[in-house]
């Protein structure tokens, strides 16, 4: 039913490149093809090969050369008259902005993509944006808002035979359930997410999968030692793909599972260890869920409670303003397990 996964944000010359090419393998090469076209005046080219960069910067938590390239990229296109090229480095731009925590730039630039993907007549891009749109409803917890565009943009992947955007409407469903308490659902999604992605040799979705499945088996089953598997698995092409991003949550899942498992020290480590790594990249999400799990790692391994309450009480408050609603739940369910509040009864 579905081919092998490819990546269309690899345009143009480079289209050669593989979905599981490495990014500093893609950065190289389309950084290379950049300089070409700019020398030859290929507005068109420059902005293809130009997004490709911007896409690689991103993945490779590089922020601010990320944002320099989808704007170089964006001008180019409109230089070349190519709407299409304009959307998908607008596409780009909101991906980016979502990375960095700017949610509602994210929503105006994935906006924008969508309707002139629309415009431009490329069916991709404008699918690609609305499942920039869902995923930035998700991860600021407004599931019923984008429950609807995920089902429907599964339909539209499994009817086109597109492997990998198929897997990234499971895992987004997958995820919803999972955030809501139905492990069982969330499961099935995953593994199915997981196998399509292995048939389509899509490295980046399955190792997403497999973090979702090791997720699960950990609060569901606590099978800790096949939950660290999963995880083992995914960190071997997150590292052979250079997914700082994806290896970061790993590690910072990993933390997850050893807190389970009541493994506090260890939890701490890898938590401070994916700390580091999100700050590096600028990613505000990540960042607040590691500040959490070490926070509660700390607090197990005897840390003042008044200095985790106060810890606690300004992650709740970065998370407001942020706007992540999902986290900043998670904290106060944190502030009621490790006695610092009561439970609110509704």
């Amino acid at each position: 039913m579905y081919g092998k996964a490819h990546a269309p944000e690899y345009q143009g010359a480079l289209t050669t490149l593989s979905v599981n090419s490495s990014l500093t393998d893609v950065l190289a090469a389309g950084t290379r093809q950049l300089k070409e076209a700019e020398q030859a005046g290929q507005h068109g080219e420059a902005a293809r090969s130009g997004l490709a960069v911007a896409e690689a910067h991103r993945r490779l938590g590089q922020v601010g050369d990320a944002d320099r390239a989808w704007k170089a990229s964006y001008r180019s296109a409109r230089a070349a008259e190519d709407m299409a090229a304009m959307a998908w480095a607008l596409w780009s731009g909101g991906t980016l902005a979502r990375q960095r925590g700017a949610f509602p730039l994210a929503r105006r630039l994935l906006q924008l993509a969508a309707d002139m993907g629309k415009s431009g007549g490329d069916v991709v891009v404008r699918g690609y944006s609305l499942a920039g749109l869902a995923e930035t409803g998700r991860i600021q917890g407004d599931y019923e808002a984008v429950a609807r565009l995920h089902e429907q943009l599964l339909a539209e992947a499994r009817r086109r035979g597109e492997a990998r955007h198929t897997v990234w409407a499971l895992e987004g469903i997958a995820q919803i359930h999972r955030n809501t308490g139905s492990y069982d659902t969330a499961y099935a999604l995953f593994e199915e997410a997981a196998e399509i992605a292995a048939g389509a040799d899509d490295r980046r979705g399955h190792a997403w999968a497999l973090r979702g499945l090791a997720d699960i088996v950990s609060v569901r089953d606590g099978d800790t030692e096949r939950a660290l598997a999963l995880l083992s698995e995914a960190e071997t092409a997150c590292r052979a793909m250079k997914l700082s991003s994806a290896l970061a949550y790993n590690h910072k899942m990993r933390g997850n599972v050893l807190y389970r498992a009541r493994r506090y020290a260890e939890a701490r480590d890898l938590y401070e260890q994916a700390l580091a790594e999100f700050r590096a990249m600028s990613e505000p999400r990540g960042t607040a869920l590691a500040r959490l799990g070490l926070a509660k790692s700390l607090a197990r391994l005897g840390r003042d409670s008044a200095e985790t309450a106060d810890e606690l009480a300004r992650l709740a408050g970065e998370l407001d303003r942020i706007g992540l609603r999902h986290a900043r739940e998670m904290v106060a369910r944190a502030e009621v397990e490790l006695g610092l509040r009561a439970e609110v009864v509704r």
